[in-house]
């Protein structure tokens, strides 16, 4: 009878084994919600003191813009300009509070400068200023009322000083320029048509095998007439405003080596490039000398 309700009743004995599992993972979960707020509260710490290190340093970044004077000026960039030509334009700062230096008014001395293209100022320790400054860097010479002028990328155009002339390479010449724009800060500048000739001649002359070596010269000419020159030639050697001046300059490399070094360089007055497989040439007229008849 006992054996008999010992058997119809299994569920009255637990399993000691799964009650001791339950009891593990248990205690296995409370050590893991520990961990994991002790890391939120870590975290928070570790927040708070960077929140208040922040507080701290901007509470002596204002004090200190409020003592420092400005010691000097560090002008950074310069290659065509002189450092005394633009640290002579802010020697009046020196002195001041930090404070009181406003980056845009520098700005606006620096920029008298014709051959400062852009600039960044920033304030450092120990009462430095430093001005990163971006040259304008001139591609061409042009003459204008007597006058060496340097024209840059932009087209702008500039003072052609002698000592910035003597740091730069050989400059192309560009001759014929009769339009011209206002420029920000009251500078010439060339129109856009132009300054886009001159870049495109120039990129096909800087890949030309030895054109770059012979011609200095490209005169701007309306009508699709536009034409360069070299040193040892007179004639002018016609490409026009079309483009195309890689194709153009390549007939010219040719028609020096076959033609101009066999029949002299005084042999032609213009030689034009224009047209395709083709170069059409006109000799230089004869000038008659008068004749004097003795008595």
């Amino acid at each position: 009878m006992a054996d008999s309700e010992h058997q119809d009743n299994p569920a009255e004995f637990p399993d000691p084994g799964a009650k001791g599992s339950r009891k593990g993972a248990t205690e296995q979960s409370a050590p893991a919600a520990a961990v994991s707020g002790g890391s939120l509260k870590s975290l928070l710490f570790v927040f708070l003191i960077l929140l208040f290190a922040l507080a701290g340093l901007a509470v002596y970044a204002a004090h200190w813009k409020q003592e420092v004077d400005v010691r000097a000026f560090v002008l950074d960039g310069l290659s065509l300009i002189r450092h005394g030509e633009l640290s002579m334009r802010l020697n009046g700062y020196k002195g001041r509070k930090m404070q009181e230096v406003d980056p845009e008014e520098l700005k606006s001395r620096i920029f008298e400068h014709p051959y400062v293209r852009d600039a960044q100022i920033s304030k450092e320790l120990n009462g430095i200023v430093r001005v990163r400054v971006s040259e304008r860097q001139p591609i061409a010479l042009t003459m204008l009322d007597g006058k060496v002028m340097a024209i840059d990328r932009e087209g702008v155009i500039l003072p052609g000083k002698q000592e910035f002339l003597g740091r730069i390479p050989k400059f192309l010449v560009v001759s014929g320029i009769s339009r011209f724009k206002k420029s920000e800060r009251g500078l010439q500048q060339l129109e856009e048509r132009d300054v886009e000739l001159l870049k495109q001649f120039l990129e096909a002359l800087t890949q030309s095998e030895y054109a770059c070596l012979l011609i200095c010269e490209l005169h701007l000419d309306g009508g699709n007439m536009s034409y360069c020159k070299t040193l040892q030639a007179p004639a002018r050697f016609i490409v026009g405003n079309d483009g195309k001046f890689k194709e153009k300059l390549k007939k010219f490399e040719i028609f020096w080596q076959k033609v101009v070094s066999k029949k002299g360089y005084n042999a032609y007055e213009s030689v034009d490039l224009r047209f395709r497989d083709r170069i059409f040439t006109r000799e230089p007229e004869a000038v008659e000398l008068p004749q004097s008849a003795s008595l």
